[in-house]
């Protein structure tokens, strides 16, 4: 059986309704322990504002359980230490201030999570053991993986929404919900799958006063592949998982554009109500809906443990054909009355629990070995698998990074391997089986040639590398980072058109997208005259972007966005910088010997010169326009560094740290005050947490910079 384990963290901090009974300890805890103690909370807390408030998650579900596990078994060794803010006892965090406050009634909790049918056979015990030997059942239902959100109704029409939030206070994205198609907006009274003896009386109080009704919002996989497929066509960075793309969806200002993503929602609870009662779990769904409203697929009461274990197989095998993500099951006392003697903790109900699946791999075989061309000329090897289904998408690729690590796995044509999706784009081979590989089978040589254009192939450390600059497939790698958001932002210049550009022998060159005239790419396809005019406005605007940008975007090895804004803070124009020497540049912030090197290089070689030359004869920008710092400087002499996906474009938050005095560098060293993280953060934040330093998630960014303020 194969299992799928998106990212979706458990709510890990709440506020009760009832203050915590502290226990007073005359036991003087050791310094040592008070200091991990802290440590703990404030390593959670880091990860709940990247999960909750930024919608960026850091790290992966059980290392987030397991760090609040320790917290959890610290306090209770040494009770003394637990205090009002403390993960242990509140949920959450604040909301984004882009958005009006809602306010919760009654507070939204989280569930425990157990990943072990130990572990839930022990929660059996507990609420069998609180229940005093009554009779009870459970209900069990999928775990969505999406965004938890709550919607209120008054008299039936739908009034207001909000995110998770603290539990008490989140966002307010009313006009975002309004937007969601399942979401009715007059909730209809027609109960022809009322249960139990429920009389129409019932039902229709529901919708006669006012009720707040608890669920997820979520994208499907379908949804999913389409939005990131024309984001990719757009040049745009593409989500990691559907629960990111939901969360970034639902912080969207304007709701023209949530409109333009087709988002689901479900309901599984109701937080209050004026009028009406429900006996049981099972009543309420069936009344939601009867009111036409979204819940459940599947759900099903269980009187035992092993009824229950049961259902959770027969959910772990069905909701493979759901079509959106799921990673648990959620398991909850069936009788509302039940449920109040069982209560709450400061962060969960005692009545619910959360079994989560693990993550999702499967075996298939590697078909054959191709080599994939990038825009600096790095030829990567990629695996192409016999198709497998995997995490609600069929699997055929899988990246095998660099041909030091498919030695290191002994990855070969014809083996059976285990590959793994885990909530990411691009899938990655975990392990060889080597039980089942073929004895004639033979390891992987690297290509001495280029398999785009067939040039010699350079080593450059790990990697293989194309030195010819007139590699189609590095020009299409070019132009589309030429095009990008972060470089000269040219609007409409997605894969699909640069393609089809270069394929038709349109552009050669970088230069020769402002040679492009309407006629010549209005018949390409999915272009006509108003998409071609676009795009050659598009271009045509470009021409007056900033000097760093211009330098980031021609590609320059080892050159990113931090260092050509160093390149353009210290040249008046491109011309003063392409006539500097190797003593002056590598003295800059963040470039050194290397990068000097790379950029000297670029500059000296006729291609450059020759691309540089007709770019000039086409108007662009080549003077600089340093950034000056406003207001006071409350960053001056503080070095950050940004690794990852954020919520905004990373110049949002390199103009800010500009603006406020600070330093950007690309890479991390022992110099480096900050490091800004978002999701998918790699060998930067592993390098910063070696050598101790600062790590902010976007929460952390925006609360440090108000703090200043």
């Amino acid at each position: 059986m194969t299992l799928t384990f998106q990212k979706k963290k458990i709510l890990a901090i709440s506020e009760s309704a009832t203050p915590k009974t502290f226990i007073p300890t005359n036991v003087s805890t050791p310094p040592e322990i008070i200091t991990e103690h802290r440590r703990l909370i404030e390593e959670i807390e880091r990860h709940n504002r990247a999960y909750y408030l930024d919608a960026r998650p850091t790290i992966s579900d059980f290392e987030y359980d397991q760090l609040h596990h320790q917290l959890k078994v610290l306090e209770e060794k040494h009770p003394g230490l637990v205090t009002a803010d403390s993960p242990t006892q509140r949920v959450g965090a604040a909301p984004l201030e882009s958005f009006a406050p809602y306010l919760h009634e009654p507070p939204m909790q989280s569930l425990d999570n157990v990943y072990a049918e130990s572990e839930l056979l022990e929660w059996f015990e507990r609420t069998s053991k609180f229940l005093q030997g009554q009779d009870h059942e459970f209900e069990i239902e999928p775990k969505i993986d999406g965004v938890a959100v709550s919607v209120r109704y008054e008299n039936g029409l739908f009034t207001a929404g909000g995110t998770r939030g603290d539990g008490r206070r989140g966002d307010d994205i009313t006009e975002n919900l309004r937007t969601i198609r399942q979401l009715p907006m007059h909730l209809s009274p027609s109960f022809a799958e009322k249960k139990n003896n429920s009389s129409p009386d019932l039902f229709s109080s529901a919708v006669s006063g006012k009720l707040e009704i608890r669920g997820e919002v979520y994208m499907n996989f379908a949804n999913f592949e389409k939005l990131n497929h024309q984001r990719e066509e757009a040049g745009e960075d593409l989500f990691a998982n559907p629960r990111n793309a939901s969360a970034g969806t639902l912080k969207l200002l304007d709701s023209r554009l949530v409109s333009r993503r087709p988002l689901s929602i479900v309901f599984y609870s109701i937080g209050s109500q004026s009028a009406g009662n429900f006996n049981s779990q099972e009543e309420m769904i069936c009344a939601l809906r009867g009111m036409k409203l979204p819940v459940p697929e599947w759900h099903c009461v269980a009187k035992t443990p092993a009824e229950v274990w049961a259902a959770i197989q027969e959910l772990d095998a069905k909701r493979k054909s759901f079509g959106y993500p799921t990673d648990g099951a959620v398991i909850k006392i069936n009788r509302f009355s039940q449920r109040e003697i069982l209560g709450s903790t400061a962060k969960a109900p005692r009545w619910a629990i959360a079994y989560k699946f693990a993550p999702e791999i499967a075996e298939t075989r590697i078909l054959s070995i191709t080599f994939q061309v990038g825009r600096t000329g790095v030829v990567t090897p990629v695996a192409e698998l016999e198709p497998v289904p995997l995490s609600g998408t069929t699997v055929s690729r899988a990246t095998l990074h660099n041909f030091s690590e498919v030695a290191k796995k002994d990855v070969r044509v014809g083996d059976w391997v285990t590959v793994q999706k885990a909530g990411e784009i691009i899938p990655e081979v975990l392990s060889v089986n080597l039980t089942r590989r073929a004895s004639d089978s033979f390891p992987l040589q690297a290509p001495g040639e280029c398999p785009a254009c067939g040039s010699h192939l350079v080593a450059d450390n790990i990697f293989l590398r194309c030195a010819n600059n007139t590699c189609p497939e590095k020009l299409k790698r070019g132009i589309i980072h030429f095009g990008q958001r972060g470089a000269m932002d040219i609007e409409g210049l997605g894969e699909s058109i640069v393609n089809q550009l270069v394929a038709s022998h349109l552009v050669r060159s970088l230069d020769q997208l402002y040679d492009l005239k309407v006629e010549q790419i209005a018949d390409l396809e999915r272009m006509g005259k108003k998409s071609a005019q676009n795009l050659i406005d598009g271009i045509a605007a470009s021409k007056t972007r900033d000097l760093w940008r211009l330098l980031f975007g021609m590609g320059i090895l080892h050159v990113g966005s931090s260092v050509a804004r160093s390149l353009e803070e210290n040249f008046d124009s491109l011309d003063a910088l392409a006539a500097s020497d190797l003593a002056t540049l590598s003295k800059i912030e963040g470039v050194g010997e290397i990068v000097a090197a790379s950029i000297r290089s670029f500059f000296d070689s006729p291609e450059a010169q020759e691309s540089i030359a007709r770019l000039r004869a086409h108007g662009l920008n080549f003077q600089a326009r340093k950034t000056e710092p406003s207001g006071p400087l409350l960053l001056k002499g503080k070095k950050f560094v940004i690794t990852g996906t954020l919520s905004q474009p990373r110049d949002y938050f390199v103009e800010k740290i500009r603006r406020m005095g600070g330093d950007i560098s690309d890479s991390v060293s022992s110099k480096t005050s900050y490091l800004l993280v978002g999701a998918d953060a790699g060998s930067k934040l592993k390098k910063a947490q070696t050598l101790g330093i600062t790590i902010l998630t976007e929460g952390d960014f925006n609360e440090l910079t108000e703090k200043l303020a």
